[in-house]
């Protein structure tokens, strides 16, 4: 498998949130889907997608996220 660039991870997990929600319906899930689609100019629907998908990859560059289960109690 090949390094992916920051837009093909992006629609990678675009593409598995739309999975999700055809399975679940979730409006939750719907809406990150409206929010996180690209518009004509290139830019997300919600300006602020994109700079929300670039701190997460910052995050996993750092090792601050590494996916570890959580459980309440």
């Amino acid at each position: 498998m090949t390094d992916l660039t920051k837009k093909e991870a992006y629609l990678a997990i675009f593409s598995f949130l739309e999975e999700q929600y055809a399975l679940t319906k979730s409006d939750d899930i719907g809406a990150s889907l409206g929010g996180m689609s690209f518009l004509q100019d290139g830019d997300t629907a919600d300006p602020a997608a994109w700079d929300d998908w670039e701190s997460a990859i910052r995050k996993v560059k750092a090792v601050q996220s590494d996916a570890p289960l959580k459980l309440k109690k």
